[in-house]
């Protein structure tokens, strides 16, 4: 039987590497593999705002499987029965959105895990990430390789921030600019000096609390100040950002004028 294979982007975290990531939101598999051939660490597959079905995140996963980056997933929601699916195509480390409250993210690490430590259905047999049964003890190893991480991205999450990082089986917390900026009274404006503060703040105390700490940001200035406040699983870039991008350069070079500068969004 073959054995699982282990989760390198899991032991990093454990081992407080820095891990340098990108947003995939384009949907597509042919865009995925062009990425994990660039060499990020990780790979965050982003199903709660790109358009991606259960298939497209499939096809994803299979295009990055050959290369060393190492893929993450981000349902649309922390559902019991979509933590199901994505897992079972094969997931090994999740990102759940909208986490508020410790309850909730009991709930979550429960629904990442299988009986009896969890309530994920098993269903190994017609599972990719069982290699369709031929993982022996696969239960024990998806408990123990599954890397689970949630995003923090509201004034209620903040608020109980401490209790969340006490819930047992988060290995990291992301902040989530965008949504934090706007839940905080500063919609459109993460660069704002209180929403700044706030974010040093929280990702000091989920480090203090052994937790790895998680952050995007598309201006590499910010990047490269959220790894100084300690943040050491880093989205620097969004995939169908540097496309656009790159095709405003490339068109304003042969028809000046044409490109509109404009402040970049939240991230």
């Amino acid at each position: 039987m073959n054995a699982i294979l282990s989760n390198p982007f899991k032991a990093g975290l454990s081992r407080g590497e820095t891990q340098i990531g990108l947003w995939l939101s384009s949907t597509s598999s042919y865009v995925a593999e062009i990425a994990a051939t660039a060499g990020y660490d990780w790979l965050l597959i982003d199903g709660e705002h790109a358009p991606n079905t259960i298939q497209d995140l499939y096809h994803q996963l299979q295009a990055i499987a050959p290369y060393a980056s190492q893929p993450v997933i981000r349902p649309v929601e922390g559902s019991r029965s979509l933590i199901k699916q994505v897992l079972d195509i094969g997931a090994r480390t999740l990102l759940i959105p909208m986490v508020d409250t410790a309850d909730q993210a009991r709930d979550i690490v429960s629904a990442t895990r299988y009986p009896p430590v969890g309530t994920r259905g098993v269903g190994a047999g017609v599972a990719r990430a069982a290699r369709w049964g031929r993982v022996g003890n696969y239960m024990a190893q998806a408990n123990d390789e599954l890397c689970l991480l949630i995003q923090v991205e509201s004034k209620t999450a903040l608020d109980n921030l401490d209790a969340i990082l006490e819930v047992e089986g988060i290995d990291g917390v992301f902040i989530g600019p965008a949504d934090l900026s706007a839940s905080l009274g500063y919609p459109d404006n993460a660069a704002h000096p209180e929403v700044q503060r706030i974010i040093e703040q929280s990702i000091r105390r989920i480090r203090a609390a052994g937790k790895a700490a998680g952050f995007l940001a598309v201006d590499p200035k910010m990047a490269q100040k959220s790894l100084e406040w300690g943040a050491n699983f880093v989205a620097v870039g969004v995939d169908t950002q540097l496309y656009t991008d790159a095709l405003d350069s490339r068109l304003a070079m042969f028809r000046p004028g044409a490109r509109r500068e404009e402040e970049k969004g939240s991230y």
